[in-house]
């Protein structure tokens, strides 16, 4: 067998999510079903993260293992003419070792965040950005988002049904910065770890979207946490404005030595 590593772009709005599931439309279950069209019979493709319905993502990671030996590039260009007309496309494509698994070589996984800052309704960015009307406080919300950052138990901020073994993760890092544009104010949440609970990343932005708009305060935040309380966390955020942005290996398989 012959192992590759596919780096995957998607727009979630048409899935019900990553993970492939009967009578529903799922972002593996695309490829899967592409795979099929180059080598006969099922196939089973393993990502690094499952994303939720309606999350986006701009550097997903899969591997998939074949009879065939491919070059590259022809499989990667079979692939994404066999997605279509999903919007699903595989923006890279390498051989990998078989030592290479997309979940559990993984060291960071960085998901990026959208809030769209104004009264129009929005259009051109509908679907891909969480939209306020109201102006948020951004360092009010990098005061909370402080709190978050490091080793913590985030039961507040942990779905009721997610099936971790533990609610003990460790943030590495929780950037919030504020980007004007012609459209708009955005404010982009920079989110990595090595891996995350269920609806943690929506959990939080929620969260630091009251404190933005004023609601609560940094110190909420902290009582949230400590509460340790899933009735402590502020709403979830729509899963639009989410992207699961890259994939962090101890090497990147996708690296290019330059010429």
């Amino acid at each position: 067998m012959h192992r590759y590593a596919l780096k995957i772009e998607y727009n979630g709005a048409p899935f019900v999510g990553w993970q492939r599931q009967n009578d529903h439309a799922s972002v593996q279950g695309v490829i899967e079903a592409a795979l099929s069209k180059l080598q006969k019979g099922d196939h089973t493709i393993t990502a690094a993260g499952r994303t939720d319905k309606g999350v986006h993502a701009m550097g997903q990671v899969a591997h998939c293992d074949l009879e065939q030996e491919w070059e590259p590039f022809r499989l990667w260009e079979a692939l994404n003419y066999h997605c279509k007309p999903h919007p699903v496309a595989i923006v890279d494509c390498v051989p990998v070792t078989e030592a290479f698994h997309a979940r559990f070589s993984a060291l960071e996984r960085r998901y990026h965040f959208r809030i769209l800052s104004r009264r129009p309704p929005a259009t051109l960015q509908a679907g891909l950005v969480w939209q306020v009307k109201g102006p948020l406080n951004l360092e009010a919300m990098q005061d909370a988002a402080a709190v978050l950052v490091g080793q913590h138990d985030f039961t507040t901020f942990r779905s009721t049904i997610c099936q971790a073994k533990t609610p003990v993760k460790t943030l590495d890092r929780l950037d919030i910065s504020r980007i004007e544009t012609e459209w708009g104010t955005e404010y982009h949440f920079d989110v990595r770890a090595r891996s995350f609970l269920h609806n943690q990343v929506r959990s939080f932005v929620g969260s630091l979207e009251r404190v933005g708009a004023g609601t609560w305060t940094p110190q909420d935040m902290k009582n949230a946490l400590d509460a340790r309380d899933r009735a402590a966390c502020g709403p979830v955020s729509p899963p639009h404005g989410l992207y699961l942005a890259h994939v962090t290996y101890d090497a990147d398989p996708f690296a290019r030595i330059p010429t």
